[in-house]
């Protein structure tokens, strides 16, 4: 374990490795986005470029060169990564669509070549990346997204007032528009997409994050009060019945009086299932969500 050189100025929002390699892409809310190699010890920072607001999220494409951004500028953009280097001089940094809000989250799903964006405006935005002639589609959802997450076949939206969509990607896929219909090709078109299911949290109080598992199986949620759910996408009575949440990221005061801490994100293991919570009282801890146990918890850090 090791810290980066050279690390952001301001708070970290979001950070995604390459599919195949150990480059990391690291959103700030300085309004910029790097990019590090971290196969050295400290890590090297290969470029920096800059946004015009703070960047709340960021992936990798179809290949380690492709990245994608969304922030508070409303935008969700495209830039291309060559020779280990952002190409900005070139202007290779395109604008796909806009919402008319904070872009808080996006995800990149290999098997169809869809990009989704997800906006407090209650929109997503879903663009088909094999078809970049097309307009994106926009699907109006019922309250503000606070975390979206995917599988192979699944997207899942974590939505206010404890309210959860779980949408077929095949599905959306041959719902979307294939080809422009508007002199900007940015703009996106509104379609109805009906969800495979429409779910309520099981946990009491608002969803802070949500991650899906890699066997495309089920998904892990988090609140802002110390819990995280595990869930299965089975609506067989045997499979809900499975379903489980247990309490996490809490700290006693010197009265003895637990303090409850939200659990910010939720990250699983791409081959093992296991999975990482990261809590605002500074701890990440590692859980075997099968065997319904803690692994490990890793030393406190200076911040959530």
């Amino acid at each position: 374990q090791y810290e980066l050189a050279n690390p952001p100025s301001d708070a970290i929002s979001a950070l995604k490795f390459a599919p195949s390699s150990l480059r990391l892409l690291v959103a700030s809310w300085d309004k910029s986005v790097y990019l590090y190699d971290t196969t050295e010890n400290g890590g090297r920072l290969l470029q920096t470029f800059e946004h015009r607001a703070p960047v709340l999220d960021v992936c990798f494409g179809a290949t380690e060169n492709d990245a994608y951004t969304t922030g508070l500028d409303w935008d969700v953009r495209q830039a291309v990564l060559t020779d280990y280097s952002l190409d900005l001089s070139t202007g290779a940094q395109t604008v796909l669509s806009s919402h008319s809000a904070g872009v808080k989250s996006v995800v990149y799903g290999s098997e169809h070549n869809l990009l989704i964006s997800a906006s407090w405006d209650s929109t997503l935005h879903i663009h088909n990346l094999a078809s970049p002639t097309a307009p994106p589609a926009s699907i109006t959802l019922p309250s503000k997204p606070f975390s979206i997450s995917l599988t192979s076949t699944k997207l899942v939206v974590a939505m206010a007032s404890r309210a959860l969509h779980i949408y077929d990607l095949a599905s959306a896929s041959s719902s979307l528009p294939q080809q422009t219909t508007s002199s900007s090709p940015e703009t996106a078109i509104p379609i109805t997409l009906d969800p495979w299911q429409r779910r309520e949290s099981s946990l009491k109080f608002m969803t802070r994050a949500i991650a899906c598992m890699p066997n495309d199986a089920g998904y892990a949620s988090s609140s802002i009060e110390g819990r995280v759910a595990v869930e299965w996408f089975d609506p067989s009575p045997e499979s809900q019945a499975r379903k489980y949440a247990f309490k996490c990221h809490r700290q006693a005061n010197e009265q003895g009086v637990d303090v409850v801490y939200p659990v910010n994100a939720l990250a699983f293991h791409p081959r093992h299932g296991t999975f990482a919570s990261g809590g605002g009282d500074g701890f990440v801890a590692l859980w075997d969500g099968v065997a319904k146990r803690r692994i490990r918890q890793y030393q406190r850090y200076a911040s959530s």
